[in-house]
């Protein structure tokens, strides 16, 4: 099968394509023969070396794919040769054939192609279970999500909207903010020109958010404790800002507030099954109506692999970049 492999920890010209065996799936797994995978920002910090796969996980990068099943393992009675899936997946993304636990296969939502499929699950499982499994996030709520142009941003813009929260958002331009408000957010504040704890009180009368999701970590934690409103949860599902902050417990006392960081590929199989469930259950049915799309910067073949990873550090692109075979 043809996989991308890395040659060393560095840039993306360590990543190179290569043949290597087919891979077998084992009792409760199935192979899909993969039509497309998507890059997300974990993957540029495994290429870089800070971010190893769990143990036991392929060293190939990606962490979502679509594809045709190809073989399934003993007890898997569920899904058949030739069914059209997409997976959550721990790593194995960036190849012709991956192997995954059953329950991490998800149906294709109605109306969706092969290739969007690829750009849905890590978003989709992300937002679904941090805002709403983890969070509560609720209909009448405020929800402030920072990067709202990003994969994660445009899913949890719709998402949380579809479901009847306020949405407040950050970007850093005018052209991703118009896009934050074409996929519902409320209110959008360009976080190189604004405050986003003055925006946020602001534009609910001193309330705050009731559910902020967080990719930058330290740098924004006490901020973000600052604009949470009373009992509001903070969820911090990355560190592009550093790990290592100071928080202000007595501010957060008083607001009777809940700082939670959590992270998906680490947990187990079942976790990640009961996760893909319920996302095919409450997300699916949005996309089949209309309601949640993908957002797809680029399809570009796997060949381009490098070139993906370069856009994708730019920091230009909004949504996501698909990869396919």
């Amino acid at each position: 099968m043809l996989t991308v492999q890395r040659t060393a920890d560095g840039g993306p010209e360590v990543l190179h394509l290569m043949e290597t065996d087919d891979e077998q799936p084992g009792p409760g797994e199935v192979a899909l023969d993969v039509a497309a995978t998507a890059v997300n920002r974990a993957d540029l910090l495994q290429r870089q070396g800070h971010y190893p796969p769990p143990p036991g996980v392929t060293e190939v990068i990606g962490l979502e794919c679509s594809g045709t099943v190809a073989a399934v393992g003993e007890g898997v009675t569920d899904w058949k040769v030739g069914d059209e899936a997409c997976a959550l997946l721990a790593g194995g993304g960036y190849a012709s054939r991956v192997v995954c636990p059953v329950g991490q296969l998800m149906p294709l939502p109605p109306g969706t192609d092969l290739v969007t499929a690829a750009a849905l699950p890590e978003t989709a499982c992300t937002v679904w279970s941090n805002v709403f499994m983890v969070a509560g996030l609720q209909a009448g709520d405020i929800f402030l999500v920072h990067g709202g142009a990003g994969g994660i941003g445009t899913m949890a813009i719709q998402v949380a909207a579809a479901a009847g929260a306020r949405v407040i958002t950050t970007a850093g331009s005018a052209e991703k903010l118009a896009l934050c408000r074409e996929l519902g957010a409320a209110v959008t504040i360009d976080y190189h020109e604004q405050d986003f704890v003055e925006e946020v009180k602001a534009a609910t009368d001193g309330h705050g958010a009731d559910v902020i999701l967080d990719n930058m970590g330290a740098k924004y934690l006490g901020r973000n404790v600052s604009a949470l409103a009373t009992e509001g949860r903070l969820v911090v599902i990355g560190m592009q800002g550093g790990s290592r902050g100071e928080l202000d417990l007595g501010k957060l006392l008083v607001k009777r507030g809940a700082v939670i960081a959590t992270s998906l590929r680490g947990r187990p199989a079942d976790e990640k099954a009961r996760i893909c469930a319920s996302v095919a259950e409450h997300v699916w049915p949005l996309v089949g109506a209309g309601e949640v799309r993908p957002i797809i910067e680029r399809t570009m073949p796997l060949t381009d692999v490098v070139a993906a990873h370069e856009l994708m550090e730019s920091g230009a692109h909004s949504g996501k970049i698909v990869l396919t075979l």
